[in-house]
């Protein structure tokens, strides 16, 4: 049997032209456009954590869950939000899912070292179901117990 080649072009720093967006940024913060993003500030997903890159993705479902974790890990109800966002510079495919939990970049998420500039909210999204983000958090917190809630920065 003769294995097919994976349709997944890697994005790195130097070789990201070629995927477009819109790209989309979720998170607890409330923000207003024509703010940039930038990293050296505390991670959404592990407290006491400085963030050296700021993660964005191109599909509103993933930026979903950025949003949702975001606010259910820092205990707070609100929905969070989503912005649309404009890569500042060169970006590459995020470790922490390219190829270590899903093959390829099916979420089709990355992050950058340059600032992301917010261009507009997205006010109209749909989140996970409870029972799914419940689902989502506890595998989190069973990995976390695990020491296996490593974030590759």
């Amino acid at each position: 049997m003769v294995e097919q080649p994976s349709p997944h072009q890697p994005v790195t720093y130097d070789r990201h032209d070629h995927v477009e967006g819109p790209f989309y940024h979720g998170t607890k913060a409330t923000l207003r456009a024509g703010v940039e993003l930038v990293p050296g500030y505390g991670s959404n997903f592990q407290q006491s954590r400085v963030s050296n890159n700021i993660y964005f993705t191109a599909l509103v479902d993933t930026a979903a869950w950025g949003a949702e974790l975001a606010t259910a890990l820092a205990g707070s109800g609100e929905r969070g939000h989503i912005y649309v966002v404009e890569p500042m510079g060169p970006f590459e495919d995020d470790p922490n899912v390219t190829n270590k939990r899903f093959p390829g970049n099916p979420t089709q998420s990355y992050r950058t070292r340059r600032p992301l500039r917010v261009v507009a909210e997205l006010e109209s999204w749909q989140g996970h179901a409870p029972e799914v983000l419940k689902g989502m958090l506890d595998h989190l917190a069973q990995l976390r117990e695990q020491g296996l809630d490593v974030i590759e920065d």
